[in-house]
């Protein structure tokens, strides 16, 4: 009689565990039957979204910042952990610039010590105010590397170096995403990311205050779809190391997010030109994902229509007024 094996059950650590993309990457995790450790100092994150988590057998949570050495044994690492909305990153550059450099080092140096495979969460970030449209990987950025996001670009840039430096000298097997605009529930109301912006502001009735004349582009991928690809990306064979853009080449402006925000809330918000554009803020962001497609047979399915209606519907279950502003800065 043949003898059938399970999967391998792998021990598996998320940094930024409890953060918007880490909480749902663990419930993904943990639903397949793996071993997590979930790793979060909790500065913009919370641990609301891992509490239905807490009380698994195959899921644990450490309250520690990965600017610090931590020992530990796992199989895999997906490294997330950063402030990734301007106001958070922007309060405390030099924390910023930190958690990106030293905790990649730190999980580089625990995955080399224990043979694991890491990935990376890097961010389009990488490739500042673009005068490349839309971004392959091959285009190497038009960064300000003095400027107010300096901390965030040029710390997501230096951890991407470390992670090939790693892979070059020591074979370690790593994986490195460049993750476009992403939305979704679990979206901090006072992150100070334009969706949840909108949608927060769209919901209390107040107005929806736009930076600029609202002519500028993101092309905005559901959450889902996101997890999706860093499933496919770290089951891929070894030797498929990135980057790799993740992200939905639909492109739409600022104006036109907000004008379908409105209509999906029924607010009777108005939308106004409040704020000038932020210095270095990219006038167009779009991914080219063709190496995606062809590399992990990934591409995001979920219209942003459908996607923000989700959303919307997450942001009227919660209690906005029990949440906190992380920092001063959304």
């Amino acid at each position: 009689m043949p003898i059938h094996f399970l999967s391998m059950v792998k021990r598996i650590l998320v940094t930024g565990g409890a953060g918007f993309l880490g909480s749902h990457l663990c419930d993904r995790l943990v639903a397949s039957g793996h071993d997590v450790i979930c790793l979060d100092n909790l500065f913009t994150s919370q641990k609301s979204n891992i509490e239905h988590l807490l009380g698994l057998k195959n899921f644990e949570f450490i309250r520690h910042d990965v600017t610090e050495p931590i020992m530990l044994e796992v199989d895999e690492i997906y490294n997330l952990a950063c402030p990734a909305a301007p106001g958070h990153y922007q309060y405390n550059p030099i924390k910023t610039m930190k958690t990106s450099v030293l905790g990649a080092i730190n999980m580089l140096g625990l995955a080399k010590r224990v043979r694991a495979k890491i990935f990376h969460a890097s961010t389009s970030e990488v490739y500042g105010d673009p005068d490349v449209h839309p971004q392959p990987e091959s285009y190497r950025g038009n960064v300000n590397p003095i400027g107010p996001r300096a901390c965030y670009d040029e710390g997501k840039r230096a951890a991407e170096t470390l992670f090939f430096d790693y892979n070059r000298q020591n074979g370690l097997d790593i994986r490195v995403v460049r993750i476009f605009n992403t939305y979704g529930p679990r979206m901090h109301p006072f992150d100070g990311r334009v969706v949840s912006n909108f949608i927060r502001q769209a919901l209390l009735g107040e107005a929806i205050t736009i930076y600029g004349e609202g002519t500028q582009t993101r092309s905005f991928c559901y959450r889902d779809d996101l997890i999706d690809g860093f499933l496919k990306f770290m089951e891929a064979p070894k030797g498929v190391i990135g980057p790799i853009n993740l992200g939905n080449p639909t492109e739409f402006t600022i104006l036109q997010l907000a004008e379908l925000v409105v209509e999906l809330s029924g607010s009777k918000s108005k939308i106004v030109r409040a704020r000038p554009l932020p210095q270095d803020d990219p006038l167009q962001r779009r991914p080219d994902i063709t190496l995606a497609k062809s590399v992990l047979g990934w591409e995001p399915v979920i219209p942003l229509r459908d996607g923000l209606a989700r959303t919307i519907e997450y942001f009227r279950s919660v209690d906005i007024s029990r949440f906190r502003a992380p920092t001063p800065n959304y």
